[in-house]
């Protein structure tokens, strides 16, 4: 079947309960029934959303850890089969040897068609988790190619460039952002981050946060839904609170990599210049 290219895409910004994961599956539910009705298509979940985020130790991540075939993705499996979606969002993977990630999923109605486990960890994440190695998967679904990727890994250009040049049309981002002080009127350096990346590769981008507070922390609740172009389709209002944005998106955008009349973001790249990146781990500016 060809892609329908033209989607309705949802990013619903939950409040997971940490340890709660029969809870957070309903809250899921319901969002996504929301979401459906609303017409979506494609629906982005939060980072973890499953189990909550600010574990205390590593017995507690692992022991709160799921396998891919585990219920809770069975549970969202059967979501995406009943209303003919696809859905993006966090868990901690349980996978061999014990081992726990932190993963996300790529689901349609045919089941789970990728899991993708972060490769930057974000602070303690390196406590209870193992980096992934793997980079950002890349699916062709019915509705067009879409990405995935996880909250901080957002800040590496050359993974979502990686992602962009595998023909990424749209990125789905999982998010847990930690809320920080800014200066008085500014938008969150998070969300300025993803426009930025989505206008550098040419890509929606669907950042899809948290709300809620958890263990003392505060979040960002910063979900937005960003066009080809840089800006924002759908951004989550102020507040913190939980909520769906929609918006209607025709990923042939994200095709054109052209910039002018005689520039291309893919074509015009220098790779024999480019060495250096690879070979900067520790090298001073």
């Amino acid at each position: 079947m060809a892609p329908a290219l033209v989607v309705t895409v949802a990013a619903c910004q939950l409040g997971p309960v940490l340890g709660e994961v029969a809870a957070n599956l309903r809250q899921v539910e319901a969002a996504v029934l929301v979401a459906v009705g609303a017409g979506a298509e494609v629906v982005v979940l939060p980072e973890l959303v499953t189990t909550g985020y600010l574990f205390g130790s590593a017995q507690e991540a692992r022991g709160l850890a799921e396998p891919v075939d585990g219920p809770s993705l069975q549970a969202i499996t059967t979501l995406a089969a009943e209303h003919d979606l696809v859905i993006a969002g966090g868990f901690a993977e349980l996978a061999a040897g014990d081992e726990v990630y932190n993963s996300a999923f790529l689901i349609d109605r045919s089941g789970v068609r990728a899991v993708y486990r972060k490769a930057h960890l974000w602070a303690d994440e390196r406590r209870w988790f193992k980096p992934g190695r793997q980079p950002p998967p890349v699916v062709d679904t019915d509705l067009g190619r879409i990405g995935i990727l996880i909250c901080y890994d957002l800040e590496f250009p050359e993974w979502t460039r990686i992602a962009a040049l595998a023909g990424a049309d749209l990125l789905c981002v999982p998010t847990n952002w930690p809320a920080s002080p800014r200066p008085h009127g500014e938008r969150p350096i998070e969300v300025v981050r993803a426009q930025a990346i989505a206008s550098v590769d040419r890509v929606f981008v669907v950042a899809c946060d948290r709300v809620g507070p958890e263990r003392g922390v505060d979040w960002v609740g910063g979900s937005a839904i960003v066009g080809p172009d840089g800006y924002p389709l759908a951004q989550a209002e102020a507040g913190g609170r939980a909520q769906n944005l929609l918006a209607r998106c025709d990923l042939r955008l994200a095709r054109d990599k052209s910039t002018s009349a005689v520039n291309n973001v893919v074509a015009d790249r220098r790779p024999e210049l480019y060495g250096r990146i690879t070979a900067a781990r520790g090298m001073r500016a």
